[in-house]
């Protein structure tokens, strides 16, 4: 490997947007790790030159051992891509405090411990960039998801305490908020959903939310898109000697946050409950 590749880690690499982003880094000339869980479902990955890690980001000594590995293959990590993550969706009332914490456990405590490992080894090279795949869902909020959106709600403000904290180090910080997009993530959220509230008071709500998060994971769905759009925006941002700060993409997230700009709270909580048909 030339001392001039540059290196970059993405969890959640077995599937949806961290395995197209792995293969798109790859293709960009990035020596590229992708991490996950799976490992057996990252064949594909490895056979287009990824390598490959088995990865928990709920597990320290997992977490330190596949940064440590890196080092010791590759010296660096140019590009670290926080993509792990997953929607607990239920009513607050029904969500047991176990899975609620599992929730912020992956999508909040996992990205921070693996920042942590990272940020010293691009504290010393004086630069690197630090990807936090939100959602537009970190911005706004749906029913009967408040832990998953609490969840991504930390990740814009630990991102934008991280961006102003590293700055002085040459350190870039990136947001990217997807919008719809086409991946089994919407079903099992929808499934997680129907376990959760899918009987008692909450079980009408939660039949016309599953239906739509469902839909979502369909190859002929409408009104999403590919994960490809957030591939390609990541490697964007990754090559991007000054980046933005935030990359909203895919479908529906701008006009949705928008919107969520626009109008007051009642009248937004009106225009959701008629897009879920609730």
């Amino acid at each position: 490997m030339s001392s001039n590749t540059k290196v970059a880690l993405v969890t959640g690499a077995s599937s949806g947007i961290g395995a197209d982003t792995a293969l798109r880094l790859r293709e960009a000339g990035y020596t590229v790790y992708g991490a996950a869980r799976r490992v057996e479902r990252m064949t594909a990955l490895r056979d287009a030159g990824v390598r490959i890690l088995g990865l928990d980001v709920t597990d320290e000594d997992s977490v330190r051992q596949a940064v440590d590995s890196i080092i010791r293959e590759s010296g660096r990590v140019d590009v670290l891509v926080n993509n792990a993550g997953y929607g607990s969706y239920g009513s607050l009332e029904d969500v047991p405090l176990a899975e609620a914490r599992a929730q912020i456990e992956v999508n909040v405590f996992g990205l921070a411990l693996l920042t942590q490992l990272v940020l010293p080894h691009m504290r010393a090279r004086r630069s690197g960039t630090v990807i936090n795949v939100s959602s537009m869902g970190g911005k706004l909020v749906t029913p009967l998801g408040g832990w998953y959106h609490a969840s991504k709600y930390a990740v814009e403000a630990l991102s934008d305490a991280l961006r102003m904290e590293t700055r002085q180090f040459g350190i870039n910080v990136v947001v990217v908020e997807p919008g719809s997009i086409r991946t089994e993530w919407g079903a099992i959220a929808a499934e997680t959903l129907k376990q959760t509230s899918g009987k008692g008071a909450y079980a009408a709500m939660a039949e016309a939310v599953a239906a739509t998060l469902a839909q979502s994971s369909r190859p002929d769905a409408k009104m999403t898109s590919d994960p490809s759009v957030i591939g390609k925006a990541i490697v964007k941002a990754a090559d991007a000697r000054r980046p933005r700060t935030r990359y909203r993409v895919g479908f529906g997230a701008g006009p949705a946050l928008f919107l969520r700009r626009l109008l007051p709270d009642r009248a937004f909580d009106f225009a959701i409950r008629r897009a879920f048909g609730i």
